[in-house]
């Protein structure tokens, strides 16, 4: 666990931006915009995702959850600068995650700060480029708008988790399998009967976390509601089979509180992008973090509680958390008929 906690928090903990993914508008594709363009994106900091068209394109762009700025240059943007020796750049960022929001605008400022600098070299009258800084979905960078949703999840998962890990191995140690053993349930009816009772208590919890996050925190709701609810549901449907998977390999109650905790807890809390984004990590963890439920609930419930997206836009995420939950019963239904035999 030391090595674990010291390689996690190691390369998962960064300050720095790694080929963050950026859409550029460019309305007047002159050279100026073009040399502008290739000195962020060959910096390093900072990947190519879309060229867009038009600003209609923005929001969709940001509603698929790929991008976290759009750089817009102005019409004429070269001749500005070269006749009036100023011109104008708009960067808008996904301020869903503030502080990586101010990260990347940081950096983008910096970049076109650094090329002004070297474009006013041996002039009378420097070169100005203003950028223009809006934030989306978070306008004043409130921090509670991210760590809410991750609160959520985490919250979720590790209770659910945690509560059914402990359902059948509690039967195991009280001696009463044998009961269910010579009972004519099946796996999956006595699976589905130890998920069933905690569904309804986590859905109690969800409820509360929801008003919660809503009327003390003041969190937006700008979807829709049902689908908030459909999906949270859904993932928590995910969490109860996690636990379920748990428990059916756990000899005793002791171990299975340790693995819901030392094999949930950090990962979810590091791997998940909840405090620190996915993109900024190493590839491999990048990997990793692909298996973990949270990771996916807190890019549905950022999109629809903060951007309003509708489930064309999530639909991914979704099948991802069901492909999850069905794989997870269906390893605990085969571990359960092991343990019958």
């Amino acid at each position: 666990m030391p090595v674990a906690q010291v390689l996690l928090f190691g390369f998962a903990i960064t300050n720095e931006i790694r080929d963050a993914k950026i859409a550029i508008l460019d309305f007047a594709k002159d050279n100026t915009t073009r040399e502008i363009s290739n000195k962020i994106l060959s910096s390093g900091y900072f990947m190519l995702y879309e060229n867009l068209q038009s600003p209609s394109d923005i929001e969709p762009a940001f509603r698929k959850g790929k991008i976290k700025e759009v750089i817009i240059f102005e019409p004429d943007f070269g001749a500005n600068l070269e006749r009036d020796g100023k011109a104008n750049v708009q960067l808008v960022a996904d301020a869903s995650d503030p502080n990586f929001a101010n990260m990347v605008i940081g950096y983008t400022t910096s970049i076109i700060a650094d090329y002004q600098s070297e474009l006013s070299k041996g002039k009378t009258l420097p070169a100005s480029i203003n950028p223009e800084i809006k934030m989306l979905y978070n306008p004043n960078l409130k921090s509670v708008f991210m760590f809410v949703p991750g609160l959520m999840s985490v919250i979720l998962l590790l209770v659910s988790a945690m509560m059914t890990s402990i359902s059948i191995t509690k039967e195991k140690e009280l001696g009463t399998m044998e009961v269910l053993l010579v009972s004519p349930l099946n796996p999956f009816q006595i699976i589905v009967g130890k998920v069933i009772p905690y569904l309804l208590l986590s859905l109690v919890n969800t409820a509360t976390v929801l008003v919660m996050s809503k009327f003390v925190f003041r969190v937006p709701i700008v979807g829709s509601l049902p689908l908030l609810i459909a999906e949270s549901t859904l993932f928590l449907i995910t969490a109860l089979s996690l636990g379920i998977l748990i428990s059916t390999i756990s000899n005793n109650q002791q171990t299975a509180m340790m693995i819901s905790l030392g094999a949930l807890m950090l990962p979810t809390i590091i791997l998940s992008g909840y405090i620190f984004p996915v993109e900024n990590m190493p590839l491999i963890l990048q990997w990793i973090s692909n298996i973990i439920p949270a990771r996916w609930y807190i890019r549905i419930v950022k999109g629809i509680m903060l951007k309003g997206v509708s489930f064309n836009y999530i639909w991914m995420e979704t099948l991802i958390l069901l492909g999850m939950t069905v794989f997870f019963i269906a390893v605990s239904i085969k571990k359960f008929k092991i343990r019958l035999e």
